[in-house]
Order: C-alpha cells, then structure tokens, then sequence
C-alpha cells in the first residue's frame, strides 16, 4: 500500500470526500480554491481493503476515485466547496466523465457530518437549476478512505507537461474555471 498520509482536519476544520471522474482532474482545481488546507487523491465507497490503482481499473472493487479534502469553514463553506463541485465535472454523466467510463469514475460525495449531508442534499437541489438532464451524484455517508499511491498526488503539478491526458483535460478544464494551469 502506499507510504502516503491524508491531510487530517485539525481544529475547527472540516473534512468531504469528492468523486467527480478522474481523481487527477479534481485534485488540480481543488487545490487551488481558497481555504482548502490538503487534498488527497485516493479511493472510497468500495469493499477492497487498500485497494491499488490497478485493482480500481478493473471495476470490481466498487471504489470511486475521489479526493479527501481537508477545509477551514471560516474561508469555505461546504456549499461554497460544492459549488467548485458541481462546476468541475459534469454530474449528469453515470459511471463516467468523458472518455474515463467506469464505476471508478461515478459522480459522488462522502460526507462526514449530518449538517453536510443536508447541504449537499440542498445544494444538488440547487445545482439541478443548470443542468438539462437530472443529476446522478451520489450523497453517501463516508466509509473508509484509502490514499492512492504515491505517484498519483500532485499529479497534475509533476506530469502537467509530460503526460497527454494533462493537456488534454485538465488545463482546458482549469482555464474554463479561470484557474492557474
């Protein structure tokens, strides 16, 4: 498994897990939004204990790839980070985003706290307002999360230059949100 440590919330800080397609994509515009402190790319909602990348491509663990972030509520609100969420993919799409089709790839939110599920709850509800077809994300309460391996944090940030699926997809989705690429 890997030698890799999620961002724990400290005091006063919040803790939400977000599939929205492929964790690298999340991961590069999350990370960027004022009064995120941490973002772990990693997998979630299945039942494989420690699951590798390459158990998750196979579609049979039932993991999402998600982030774990990790946010000051005095900087961010949860619906504020749900905003970024639904402006970041598109949650119409089942079991996939683009090209990247699977289970992994569902559109999804883990919450910690009651008071998170009612926002998410609400803010999907809202959210329904800018899209033709219903939305598909899923609102669960958040079983364990497992960080991905080492290689996939911070991917954008070491490969944005090497890998084609970076230029592809994520810098036009991050000048699309008026981010930093």
């Amino acid at each position: 498994m890997p030698d890799r440590e999620i961002t724990t919330p400290g005091e006063g800080h919040e803790q939400i897990s977000l599939g929205a397609g492929c964790f690298w994509c999340v991961e590069a515009v999350l990370k960027q939004v004022d009064g995120v402190l941490g973002v772990t790319s990693g997998y979630q909602g299945g039942h494989t204990e420690n699951p590798t990348y390459q158990e998750i491509c196979t579609g049979t663990t039932n993991h999402a790839e998600v982030v774990h972030v990790v946010y000051d509520p005095e900087k961010l609100t949860t619906d504020q980070l749900l905003d970024w969420f639904w402006r970041l993919h598109d949650p119409t799409q089942l079991n996939r985003q683009g090209n990247d089709i699977g289970t992994q790839y569902r559109s999804v939110i883990f919450y910690y706290t009651d008071d998170q599920k009612a926002v998410a709850e609400a803010s999907m509800k809202a959210a329904q307002a800018h899209f033709d077809q219903p939305i598909v994300t899923q609102i669960v309460k958040a079983p364990e999360f497992y960080p991905a391996e080492v290689s996939h944090q911070d991917y954008y940030e070491l490969n944005k230059n090497k890998n084609p699926y970076c230029r592809a997809v994520i810098t036009p989705k991050l000048e699309k949100l008026g981010l930093e690429k």
